[in-house]
């Protein structure tokens, strides 16, 4: 299947590393007009952008952070001044900060892991909407984790209990917009190498939840990109509601 977004604007969150510039590049080599969304990393970001141009797609850098309304507004009105609509959002920017028990959590860091792992979902989904029922029907993936299934591992119920609260916003966003034919689907990765283990899993804890995979191996961020493009595809019409774990075997649902 050869999968191609010609002519199709993807607005990306959190793009400059891991999961997130994996989907990047991989619409931007599938011929998409690509918005690499950053907030801190600007020289990574624009090595995503200058990584799509080299592979013959379009794409720009957006600093903005989507956990507040003020900028996230600024996202979509550069999009828009750029390629003059939306027909694809991926909500992936996210975070696990640190892991802390609950008995040991500040109250701020709670509201923080709220506000960047679920509210930028809420927020750019509902800048979004209107951008794609111009287009008359369009796309929305969220990020899950395997961690709303399982919980997530020690010391990380907070960050485990916002991407539960996405896995259940994709359904109820999926339902809300069927008619206008917007299909919102997210995936859920399992282990996957990217910097958010580097910074927040311990070699100890990595290496039991690396023993329990299946497949013997954590994923690459690129293999997470290509469920998104699959479900972002012509041939993922008729899926909505839907959260694809990618992860190795880990759960098997």
């Amino acid at each position: 299947m050869d999968v191609r977004f010609d002519q199709k604007v993807i607005v990306v969150t959190g793009a400059s590393t891991g999961i997130g510039a994996a989907i990047a590049r991989g619409f931007g080599e599938a011929g998409g007009k690509v918005v690499v969304n950053y907030r801190k990393s600007a020289k990574e970001a624009e090595d995503v952008v200058a990584s799509i141009h080299k592979a013959g797609g379009e794409a720009i850098s957006v600093k903005a952070d989507v956990s507040k309304a003020e900028e996230v507004d600024q996202l979509f009105q550069k999009t828009i001044d750029a390629y003059g609509g939306l027909d694809i959002l991926v909500n992936n920017a996210g975070a696990l900060m640190q892991r802390t028990p609950i008995e040991e959590m500040p109250e701020e860091l709670w509201d923080l892991l709220y506000s960047v792992n679920i509210k930028s979902v809420f927020l750019c989904s509902k800048k979004a909407i209107p951008l794609l029922k111009q287009r008359g029907k369009g796309k929305i993936i969220n990020v899950s984790s395997l961690a709303a299934k399982t919980g997530g591992g020690g010391g990380s119920v907070g960050y485990a209990s916002t991407k539960g609260a996405i896995a259940t916003f994709t359904k109820g966003l999926a339902k809300e917009l069927a008619a206008d034919r917007i299909l919102v689907n997210a995936i859920a990765p399992g282990i996957i190498t990217t910097p958010l283990h580097e910074l927040s899993t311990p070699e100890k804890l990595r290496a039991q939840l690396n023993a329990g995979i299946p497949l013997g191996r954590e994923g690459a961020p690129e293999e997470c990109a290509g469920a998104v493009l699959f479900l972002c595809s012509n041939s993922a019409d008729y899926i909505t509601g839907e959260t694809i774990e990618v992860n190795g075997g880990i759960l098997m649902d």
